[in-house]
């Protein structure tokens, strides 16, 4: 990131042609939403796929009726770039959330400026004093923030943070193990009102049948469309709740 710094200062950066008023109101849309993540490889799975470019994932995922898509950008684990979203942005119309470790507001300059429409800020990954810097200057940047959580503890700092899309990741950041069930634990303890996200472990109609039943408004479903034969059917699969 220091390079970045140095040869694109903070100042120097424009505002691309994201919204975050997009990325909510897709998210809110009546049935539940699905956020469709583009993932070259993971810590977890090892690579998951190379034969398709990002435009012809993305083609078949705004095709499949993806209400609007995940973009990874975290290189050395992950395999993105912040290029991959500016080739996203170039490609789709559809709302765009920056996948990284934000941690410096430079980087929230640059995901505006790349076209993003909303941020991922981990409350695990951030002190309380830095997560609440980070969510209002994404706010003041008119970028959305889906602030992610994965216990009853971090749910209670998002709450007070007054996050309005809060996302609740199933997979334990130490273990990397997934537990579906920890999105149905922790919802009745989501403030009413709030836009909320299911992450990881979720790849059936049944389990997201589920989901919108319990009142989530949106998953985030990333390798197991991108595995998929065909992906574009699989994303249809997926989002006709």
């Amino acid at each position: 990131m220091g390079r970045r710094k140095r040869t694109a200062p903070a100042e120097q950066l424009e505002r691309g042609a994201g919204d975050g008023r997009r990325f909510t109101a897709a998210l809110a849309s009546p049935g539940l939403s699905l956020i469709a993540e583009h993932k070259r490889r993971s810590p977890s799975a090892g690579t998951i796929r190379e034969d398709r470019t990002l435009q012809e994932v993305i083609s078949a995922y705004e095709r499949g009726g993806a209400r609007a898509l995940s973009i990874l950008t975290e290189g050395p684990s992950f395999g993105g770039s912040l290029e991959d979203l500016r080739t996203a942005r170039a490609a789709t119309r559809l709302p765009l959330l920056r996948k990284e470790f934000i941690v410096d507001p430079y980087q929230l300059r640059e995901s505006a400026a790349a076209g993003a429409d909303a941020v991922l800020l981990i409350v695990a990954a951030l002190s309380r004093e830095e997560l609440r810097t980070l969510h209002e200057q994404a706010v003041a940047l008119g970028l959305s923030a889906l602030v992610e959580v994965h216990d009853a503890r971090e749910l209670q700092i998002a709450a007070e943070l007054g996050a309005s899309v809060i996302g609740i990741n199933n997979r334990d950041l130490t273990t990397l193990a997934v537990d579906p069930r920890r999105t149905h634990e922790l919802l009745p303890q989501v403030p009413p009102g709030t836009t909320v996200v299911a992450e990881s472990g979720f790849s059936t109609p049944e389990e997201l049948q589920e989901l919108a039943d319990a009142g989530v408004d949106a998953v985030l479903i990333g390798e197991a469309l991108m595995r998929a034969e065909d992906i574009e059917a699989a994303c249809r699969r997926l989002s006709s709740l």
